[in-house]
């Protein structure tokens, strides 16, 4: 392979001539283009493009086009976009930027792709719309077991009634996610909609409206919130124990019968015929595994393998490992 190609990757296209990118801008007008500006000579181009390869085959992102472009070949357009470094993202709607990010992160770059593909305020009166904005508001109202939607963020709240509440939150001791609607329109105005409430902040526990700050007060004064909120044990010490639930655990997208990503089914292909016994986790039955398990390994894509309790890594380790005959006794530790 030579070294341009490895700026590509399965499923994502390499544009190095400036007509097709133009062509593709002019195809992705209706929806979001993400625009990796890769160089051949920079490894964190070739990790982020792993990221993206993943991210173009999620389902949640079928509506989205992926793109890399040679930065080095494509001179001009990468000075249009003011490209001064490897890797950069480009976030285009409607042949317009709207967003960016230099460097290599995926947490980072997830975050802004979800947050950028789904579907502007102005768009709400289409049917696949609504049912689009409703299925994200299920997904992120159920992200955690108790979910605020406040103006801001815990640590820097936006408006007088969040900060009271997150206060109220912690001084009870309860663990609890948030979401800034400030940040995202689609969300603060469907929102309203859906829960059938018309202000902000609002609390969710285990998917259900709780309500806003006045309910809330209401519900400690009682002794009732605490009744309501799950007893959750530390992300940390849960994650500890799911990597150490036996001597080699896989976590992968989907099950070995049924895997849901190519990357899983060739992971799972490869531990069978090695014939040492091991357990999965599917990342895609719990959002905070999914999320935590990343920050925690420090490891931002899926399949992760684990050997007593250790990361060995994704697939690219597994099949270096399996080429120098040193996978099975890394298996068996």
């Amino acid at each position: 392979m030579s070294e341009t190609n490895n700026l590509s990757s399965n499923s994502v296209e390499l544009i190095k001539d400036e007509t097709r990118f133009n062509k593709v801008v002019v195809d992705a007008q209706s929806h979001l283009l993400v625009v990796h500006f890769a160089a051949s000579w920079a490894e964190q181009c070739q990790q982020m493009g792993e990221v993206i390869n993943e991210l173009s085959k999620d389902p949640q992102f079928s509506h989205v086009t992926f793109v890399t472009v040679d930065a080095e070949s494509l001179a001009e357009v990468s000075y249009k976009y003011e490209i001064v470094a490897a890797p950069t993202f480009i976030f285009l709607k409607a042949g317009k930027q709207v967003d960016r990010l230099d460097g290599a992160n995926a947490a980072e770059l997830t975050a802004k792709v979800t947050k950028h593909s789904f579907t502007t305020v102005g768009d709400l009166n289409q049917p696949s719309a609504k049912q689009d904005l409703n299925d994200r508001l299920k997904k992120l109202i159920n992200s955690s077991s108790v979910m605020l939607f406040m103006k801001g963020s815990p640590a820097a709240p936006k408006c007088g009634f969040s900060r009271q509440i997150t206060q109220i939150l912690n001084e009870q001791g309860i663990k609890f996610s948030s979401f800034d609607i400030l940040e995202d329109d689609d969300v603060r105005q469907g929102l309203k909609t859906f829960s059938n409430w018309p202000t902000y902040p609002q609390l969710y526990i285990k998917g259900e409206l709780i309500g806003g700050l006045d309910i809330v007060k209401e519900m400690v004064e009682s002794g009732e919130l605490k009744d309501l909120v799950p007893k959750v044990e530390d992300l940390n010490s849960r994650l500890k124990k799911l990597v150490n639930q036996s001597p080699v655990v896989l976590f992968m997208k989907g099950n070995p019968a049924a895997p849901r990503c190519g990357f899983s089914k060739t992971t799972v292909s490869i531990l069978d015929e090695v014939g040492v016994p091991y357990t999965t986790f599917d990342i895609l039955t719990d959002e905070e595994v999914r999320q935590g398990l990343k920050t925690f390994s420090n490891w931002p894509t899926y399949p992760q393998l684990y050997v007593k309790g250790e990361l060995i890594g994704g697939l690219d380790i597994i099949k270096e490992l399996k080429e120098s005959g040193e996978l099975e006794s890394t298996l068996r530790g």
